[in-house]
């Protein structure tokens, strides 16, 4: 049987009022009395990120030897059969729909219409209750709202070529909106048996002739070659929290310019964590999530089998690979977004509401760029004057 939609208020205990999550803090705050009120137990601490991994490699980005006990994984079959499983791991939500960019923004009983954050599209299809996979983590927010919005001017104000006032207008009366966006992760074991061929670079010595100053020598050219021969073997790699995006509504290149996050925070998920703020439902199927984390543990086992073969170059014939003790967790990490118009155009950008990492769009000044040409031909200009 699946949960029933919930409501979740939080009233302050002094004042009656609602409560918000306070960002960088594990308590929540009322605005009208200014009663602060703390969240239950500590963060579940994931572990430490791994020596050889980084943003180019976001299958890499935790430590597979450790597991955060306080956080449920859920095993991979069990997520994609919830017409035959779904217990305590699906609950109702009601969602709106944005009819442009596709975001589903989850509501509560209170909520009815509402702005999309991601393109200010006014968003009023109601979705109705819809069946979904229950958070099992939640990354709260560390950065406020102005912090947010400090981040933002610094990176407006650093545009090359962005129009005059560009600055002062997003910062008009332009609130920026907390949005938990949606993420999966998968963690997995893998073998994988290869078969493919080493190179080892060998050099020879060839005489050529060459004609220097109308005479003719000759002179000894080292010439690279490469040896080749056949290679085989096994790799093995675990992947722990290997991080997809659950949403479409933001393009590849900003949830891509968001990274790397520090999941060594995640949270149990509790409501508490989400007073105050938009969470945005997932739109990426479980089934194409997990695709996409194969894909990404693919380019790891390639590189893993390249340095197994070892040499100078190497050639990859075939890679065969199995899986197993495959989990995944559904997650909410927190972004501050802000969608403006100038000129007849929409612009977005977003704010890691944890790093305070930011990615955009931007306008260009036609005047400017003109204005930077036409300097530039006049230098040119000068500088060839005088040259001569």
């Amino acid at each position: 049987m699946t949960d029933q939609t919930q409501e979740h208020r939080f009233p302050c205990s002094r004042c009656g009022a609602s409560l918000r999550f306070r960002p960088g803090q594990r308590e929540m705050v009322c605005d009208w009395c200014g009663h602060v009120q703390p969240i239950g137990p500590g963060d579940a601490r994931a572990p430490g990120r791994q020596p050889d991994a980084g943003p180019a490699d976001p299958a890499l980005q935790w430590d597979a030897a450790h597991k955060a006990p306080e956080l449920a994984e859920i095993p991979l079959e069990r997520g994609l059969h919830l017409d035959r499983d779904g217990g305590d791991i699906v609950h109702e939500v009601r969602t709106l729909s944005c009819p442009n960019c596709g975001a589903r923004v989850d509501l509560d009983d209170t909520h009815h219409a509402s702005a999309c954050p991601f393109c200010a599209t006014p968003v009023v299809t109601d979705t109705g209750a819809t069946r979904r996979i229950k958070p099992q983590a939640v990354l709260p927010f560390r950065l406020t709202e102005a912090e947010a919005r400090k981040a933002m001017s610094d990176w407006l104000g650093g545009l090359w070529f962005a129009p005059s006032g560009l600055v002062a207008y997003a910062r008009k009366d332009k609130h920026l909106t907390g949005v938990y966006s949606p993420f999966w992760t998968f963690d997995a074991d893998s073998r994988s048996r290869y078969s493919g061929q080493r190179g080892d670079v060998y050099y020879e010595t060839h005489w050529v002739t060459e004609t220097v100053n109308g005479k003719s020598r000759r002179v000894a050219r080292r010439v690279a070659k490469v040896r080749w021969r056949p290679a085989r073997g096994r790799v093995a790699r675990s992947f722990n929290d290997v991080l997809v995006p659950a949403s479409t509504s933001l393009p590849q290149r900003f949830t891509g310019a968001m990274a790397p996050w520090d999941l060594s925070h995640l949270a149990v998920y509790r409501p508490d964590f989400l007073a105050g703020f938009e969470a945005e439902g997932y739109t990426v199927a479980l089934a194409d999530g997990h695709g996409a984390a194969r894909a990404q543990m693919a380019r790891v086992i390639e590189g893993d089998v390249r340095r197994d073969i070892g040499g100078d170059r190497q050639r990859i014939d075939s890679i065969a690979s199995e899986f197993d003790a495959e989990t995944f967790k559904h997650i909410l990490l927190p972004i501050w977004t802000a969608a403006y118009r100038y000129n007849g155009r929409s612009f977005r950008f977003v704010v890691n509401g944890q790093s305070g990492r930011v990615m955009g769009e931007r306008p260009w000044s036609a005047w400017k760029i003109a204005g930077a040409a036409v300097a530039a031909l006049v230098a040119l200009a000068i500088i060839l004057y005088f040259t001569r």
